[in-house]
């Protein structure tokens, strides 16, 4: 079972809201579960709420064990504290408890002590508990004392449940609406940090370990790695010529920015023109276009023009690959072929693959970028705090360095072992996700799928987010226990790309996951991505709603991250040249611009005098099609035509 970043977890609803069936799914996945009925039988005679409980035994699979409460209050508080660790209880539901709280059989008795016996008892559980409650607080207070009583109760029963649950979930017509996320608030910090003395090292994240001894980085910059131009295919490109220091040099103790920055939750970041988008959509509607217009693509002028700040957006002309490649340990990359990620960066430096020949085609930089290794995230932290640092800093001064070599669009994309199950970790940290719903099968080089491969990896994920369930869901928190070094540097490149105003194209689970946890250290991140295409990844797809990114098409490309967005590169880009191109349509268009298509009179000899010859009557001046104004006196050269009106009024030639 997939723990989703919480221990416990209360799912509140209403009745008929699909509460119970949503608790269900959630341990279905669970080799044994024990389910706690809490309801008494009732009266015999009522037919109706039989069938509810039949319905409920029908639902159970067969390996569940059922275990009946209803006749001692305190025995659900027992049950809790004696599971163990290995065991999964769902708990249905907390208004049957409730009601055999208040049974007269029971009293009198201390119902508040009741009620923080279950809530202490579910703090301190060791299994993975899900409890149901209905949630009657909703509707207007009941007219009878009985009434009264079971809300009052219930509700103190809900408070005290929630708070000690390490999430909380409301169910309404069956969609399930996060109330308590697994992370705890993140502490107030300032709105953007002033720069630090260049040479001194960042202070450490708060709740880092002080008492061990950290790498201090040099004074001495480590050198960005080569951007390529790789060639087309025919004729064959030449040889790339590369520096292998560069590739070569360790990434794991990147050195401080000659900045000073400090990369911290609640930085002020610019935000794309908000007027720029709707103008530059609002003009498409008056282009010569003869059909509908560009459909989706409208999308994408919105966003151009919003990110070049005009209603006028240009294709981008300058565009740069990045390719981040970092493995992952562990059962995280179950499944993958040794040496297979290193052999296609190699592949990408010498301008080979798919990846550097849809860059050929479109006329973009490539840069491959070594990035940190990360442990087994199972195991313990996939990378030191130090190292998450020094990597959000190198993956800014990547940004940084596109945008002084003029790059007007950045690509992200990814090649290591394991992104995806770390990408899945990020999302159940970050977003309540299912990591079996959004790890996609995994695919042997022999084109079959490999499911024993794809289970240790949801292993390796719910065995993650169990070991890390208490601990801080800060930004850089989940950077260093889950994403690892490829998610922190491609969430350096997005920071910096929105301080320097470069939208970025998204492609794949490090992409979208990078996006995630940029929200907390600056929102406007969000908004310079633009994802072309959801790739058939589930966890793009739910990354991508969380994010309010709309896929544009949907291809199903499987090449790699990064390559989609590169084949779909000269669709944006046609669009934008349509939009920036096509005039007025002539029917929206003024007097002065219909002269532009008026046809010139033809030069030629003529005679040196003139006057005019006879010719008809002279026509009513409200019919006559008026002269264009030309500049200078209205007289007639020698070498000029006479032009004599026709017998329509038209000026002959």
């Amino acid at each position: 079972m997939s723990v989703d970043g919480w221990n416990s977890l209360l799912v509140l609803g209403g009745i008929r809201s699909g509460k119970s069936e949503f608790a269900e799914s959630l341990v279905a996945d669970a080799p044994t579960v024990r389910y706690v009925a809490t309801a008494a039988e009732g009266d015999p005679e009522d037919a109706e709420w039989a069938a509810r409980l039949a319905a409920h035994r029908a639902r159970r699979p067969g390996s569940w064990t059922t275990e009946e409460t209803a006749a001692d209050p305190g025995r659900l508080a027992e049950v809790i504290a004696a599971a163990g660790p290995n065991e999964t209880l769902l708990v249905d539901d907390l208004g049957g408890w409730v009601t055999v709280l208040l049974d007269p059989a029971h009293q009198p008795a201390d119902d508040q002590a009741t009620v923080a016996e279950l809530a202490a008892a579910v703090r301190a559980s060791a299994a993975r508990l899900v409890l149901v409650s209905p949630e009657v607080g909703l509707t207007l207070v009941p007219t009878t004392p009985l009434g009264r009583a079971f809300t009052d109760a219930l509700g103190e029963t809900n408070r005290a449940i929630a708070d000690a649950c390490d999430a909380a979930v409301l169910v309404v017509a069956g969609q399930p609406a996060w109330l308590k996320p697994a992370a705890p608030p993140r502490p107030a910090v300032p709105a953007q940090a002033g720069p630090a003395q260049a040479g001194a090292p960042a202070r450490p994240p708060a709740g880092s370990a002080t008492g061990q001894a950290a790498a201090v980085p040099g004074p001495a910059e480590q050198a960005l790695p080569e951007v390529l131009t790789p060639a087309p295919p025919p004729p064959p490109a030449p040889a790339l010529v590369t520096e292998t220091g560069d590739w070569a040099a360790p990434t794991m103790a990147l050195p401080m920015i000659a900045t000073g920055l400090v990369i911290q939750p609640g930085m002020e970041l610019p935000m794309p023109d908000d007027y720029a988008g709707p103008q530059a959509v609002d003009r498409l509607a008056t282009l010569d276009i003869p059909g509908a217009g560009l459909g989706v693509l409208d999308r994408v002028v919105a966003f151009a023009a919003a990110t070049q700040g005009t209603p006028t957006p240009t294709p981008w002309s300058s565009v740069r690959v990045l390719l981040l490649h970092g493995d992952h340990a562990g059962g995280a990359s179950a499944g993958a072929a040794p040496g297979e990620s290193a052999r296609r960066a190699q592949q990408a430096r010498a301008g080979k693959g798919a990846l550097a020949r849809l860059a050929a085609e479109s006329g973009a930089s490539l840069q491959v970028v070594e990035a940190p290794a990360s442990a087994a995230m199972e195991d313990g932290p996939a990378l030191t705090a130090d190292q998450v640092e020094s990597a959000l800093r190198y993956g800014w001064r990547l940004a940084e360095q596109a945008a002084d070599a003029g790059v007007q669009l950045l690509v992200l994309a990814a090649c290591g072992a394991g992104t995806e199950a770390a990408a899945a970790a990020v999302l159940a940290a970050t977003a309540g996700a299912e990591p079996p719903a959004v790890l996609g099968r995994v695919v042997t080089e022999q084109g079959e799928y490999d499911d024993v491969a794809w289970m240790a990896r949801c292993a390796a994920v719910r065995d993650a987010l169990h070991r890390t369930r208490r601990a801080p869901r800060g930004a850089k928190d989940v950077l260093a226990e889950l994403g690892g070094g490829d998610i922190a540097m491609a969430t350096g490149v997005l920071l910096g790309a929105t301080a320097r105003r470069i939208p970025v194209l998204l492609d794949g689970p490090v992409g979208v996951a990078a996006g995630l946890v940029s929200r907390d250290l600056a929102g406007q991140a969000r908004h310079w991505c633009l994802l072309p295409d959801h790739g058939g990844q589930p966890a793009v797809r739910l990354a991508a709603d969380v994010l309010g990114l709309n896929p544009l098409v949907d291809l199903r490309l499987d090449l790699g991250e990064g390559a989609t967005a590169l084949a779909t590169l000269p669709l944006l880009r046609s669009g934008l040249a349509l939009a920036a191109s096509l005039p007025v349509h002539p029917s929206l268009a003024g007097a002065e611009d219909e002269e532009e298509f008026a046809e010139p009179e033809p030069a030629g000899p003529g005679p040196t005098t003139t006057e005019p010859e006879p010719g008809p009557p002279p026509v009513d001046p409200e019919f006559a099609e008026p002269e264009p104004a030309g500049p200078g006196p209205a007289t007639v050269e020698p070498d000029e035509p006479v032009a004599v009106p026709d017998s329509a009024g038209r000026r002959a030639d």
